[in-house]
């Protein structure tokens, strides 16, 4: 008899408590040190340890040979440095919230978007901040809140419900409102969208309802969620981005100009272009590790799709 394949291990068990243990472990060691310091020896261990244990190394590179096959291998291995080295930086500066809004303060904020969110806040106009995982989106919000401006989210539950609990909390601690992903959490971001509030999406993960966009050469299954939102909310669509410093501890929020509405699909084009020019720019701040175009599970897509359409 054939062996029966195994059981989906249950999140919330004494496995997601030991790794959070070890996390939580791991944070309060790291808030032992100054934060420069402390961004280095994180990010470090990410790149030498936890990356490679993982295999977010061999991630980032099947995502560059998906895109730039021709890349040069030096500058292959110097973007994977560069990806788990930030992955390391963004995952603890998040627990040292005052630091952040500090920081915030300091470094500039600019672009011609900026007087385009000060006029949509003085007439009461919702804003909807739109973004990748590049650079830091959560510094960038922290500098727009550090200035008195109330921004809130949208995050993704995490598998690990103990790790989720502090994750969420920092979120929150930056500025509330800040909603879980789900049915419930959309409702009530519009919600706030649509009182004249501001919030921040991030629209660069892969889902197999999006419609194909062809993100750095290659389609990428992009939901126009973000668009729709926009649409019904008549809130103004800003693209923006938090740009780390070759000091890798400094960074630029950088808004740029408005998304005009119209189509969503279009939008969402618009969007990831503007996206794809600041990867081309600076590709080591964007965050290589996620599975973001899955050719083979978009082939199976396509071939569903097609098989629904021609059949009687």
């Amino acid at each position: 008899m054939a062996k029966s394949k195994k059981a989906k291990r249950q999140h919330g068990g004494w496995q997601d408590r030991l790794s959070d243990f070890a996390i939580r472990g791991l944070i309060w060691t790291a808030l032992r040190f100054p934060i420069k310091t402390r961004l280095k020896l994180v990010g470090a261990l990410v790149r030498r340890i936890v990356g490679p244990l993982v295999g977010w190394d061999k991630r980032i590179s099947e995502n560059l040979d998906h895109v730039w096959p021709d890349l040069p291998d030096e500058q292959r291995a110097a973007i994977c440095d560069q990806v788990l080295r930030n992955l390391g930086r963004a995952f603890i500066e998040n627990y040292d919230v005052p630091e952040m809004l500090a920081r915030g303060a300091k470094n500039s904020v600019s672009g011609p978007g900026l007087a385009h969110i000060e006029k949509a806040q003085a007439e009461g106009r919702p804003v909807l901040l739109v973004s990748g995982h590049f650079g830091s989106a959560e510094c960038a919000r922290c500098a727009l809140v550090a200035r008195g401006y109330q921004v809130g989210g949208l995050i993704r539950p995490m598998s690990n419900p103990f790790f989720h609990e502090h994750y969420a909390k920092n979120m929150r601690d930056i500025c509330e409102p800040v909603f879980e992903q789900g049915r419930r959490g959309t409702m009530g971001l519009i919600k706030h969208i649509k009182e004249g509030g501001m919030a921040v999406l991030l629209f660069d993960l892969f889902d197999s309802a999006g419609e194909p966009i062809d993100f750095l050469g290659q389609p990428a299954p992009t939901l126009t969620s973000t668009a729709d939102i926009a649409l019904r909310t008549n809130a103004l669509m800003v693209p923006f981005f938090g740009i780390r410093h070759d000091d890798l501890y400094g960074f630029d929020a950088v808004f740029e100009e408005p998304i005009e509405h119209g189509d969503p699909l279009e939008m969402m084009r618009a969007a990831t272009r503007r996206l794809e020019a600041r990867i081309e720019e600076n590709p080591g701040q964007w965050l290589w590790v996620h599975r973001r175009w899955k050719p083979k599970r978009q082939a199976r897509i396509q071939r569903k799709r097609a098989a629904a359409t021609m059949a009687p």
